[in-house]
């Protein structure tokens, strides 16, 4: 599993000196300007700019984690300040011994000495600077999280696909093979269909489904062998009715979406129920939406029913999960309904 969102969103030194250098160069000649003298300006943010880096630097990696992500936000307040103050009192001294006397030349009067409005001023200036290069360090972070979470979401919808893959159940298969080797006992002409289909659909699972979309004429192909099999197993005592309407051509779907529908009609309605059972599937569609319908008989009221509760709504969450995950909520509408006699599937889904 490989998350890239650090790679993309990184900061690396590299990016740290270009943008000082940036924002170094504009003040350098947005002070000279003001000044009409590019070498005071040069001078005064040579000693400035370090100040300024020290100051952000200590608010984004140790004040910011220890203090505000602990919501201690009164010592973080209090020390921020602090921090700026000692960094105003610097700044004051190296210029006034190693530039100008008067610190302050675009104040309102000349300023040889730590006066309250300088200080309040150059606070002011450093809260901005620290604002903004922290406005920028949380919007990368968030960016980050943003691709890391959908990261996720992409890895939990694959790995969901492999685990619905590996709901189709075993003895399914497993039956299936002896009802085949039954046949083949008695030399039964049904044979190679049989194993031609069940090859199919054991194909269909294993590679057809690696893609995010799957035509729909494929999972219906699916559908009616798993059914066919399905027949063989259940023989007279299962009765299947399955209507297909519309135009199926150019239609893709999530790959074993419809397919785990079926399944859970099949282990709840007629594997769960002696005698007659009968299924009824439906896929009606109309312009770029299929209209699906299930409905098998609920399991006999045994302790069948309470295990029907527990596995049906396992396998039945985590399709509506993979829905969420691969479907905007205007392009899908599903609705599940069950009484005493019936459990009903239907989904509206957007197939092109």
């Amino acid at each position: 599993m490989n998350f890239n969102s650090k790679q993309v969103y990184s900061i690396s030194i590299i990016h740290h000196i270009i943008f000082w250098s940036i924002y170094f160069l504009f003040n350098v000649f947005k002070w000279g300007s003001y000044f009409d003298d590019y070498a005071y300006s040069f001078k005064t943010n040579l000693f400035g700019f370090p100040i300024h880096m020290i100051l952000c630097y200590f608010n984004l990696y140790f004040l910011m984690p220890k203090f505000v992500f602990k919501k201690k936000y009164l010592s973080y307040i209090i020390l921020i300040l602090s921090s700026i103050f000692l960094m105003v009192v610097i700044k004051f001294n190296l210029t006034f011994y190693l530039v100008n006397s008067n610190v302050w030349p675009e104040g309102p009067v000349p300023t040889n000495r730590l006066t309250l409005n300088y200080t309040i001023d150059m606070m002011i200036g450093e809260l901005y600077v620290i604002t903004f290069v922290t406005a920028i360090k949380i919007t990368l972070d968030f960016l980050k999280e943003t691709k890391r979470v959908a990261d996720l979401e992409k890895v939990q919808l694959e790995t969901e696909l492999l685990f619905l893959k590996t709901q189709i159940s075993p003895h399914f298969f497993f039956n299936t093979l002896n009802n085949i080797y039954s046949l083949a006992v008695e030399n039964s002409k049904k044979t190679p269909k049989i194993i031609l289909k069940l090859s199919e659909l054991m194909r269909y699972l294993l590679y057809d489904t690696a893609n995010k979309k799957q035509t729909l004429e494929n999972e219906i192909l699916c559908i009616q062998n798993y059914i066919d099999l399905e027949r063989i197993r259940h023989n007279d005592e299962l009765e299947v009715d399955m209507a297909i309407s519309g135009d199926i051509q150019d239609k893709e779907i999530a790959p074993i979406l419809l397919l785990s529908f079926i399944e859970n009609a099949f282990k709840h309605g007629a594997h769960k129920n002696i005698g007659k059972v009968k299924i009824d599937i439906s896929l009606i569609i109309r312009k770029e939406f299929l209209y699906f319908r299930v409905s098998n008989p609920m399991p006999l009221k045994t302790q069948h029913a309470e295990r029907f509760n527990h596995s049906s709504g396992i396998g039945l969450e985590n399709v509506k999960k993979r829905l969420a995950l691969g479907y905007k909520n205007s392009d899908y509408k599903l609705l599940i309904n069950n009484d005493e006699n019936t459990f009903v599937v239907k989904l509206k889904i957007k197939v092109t």
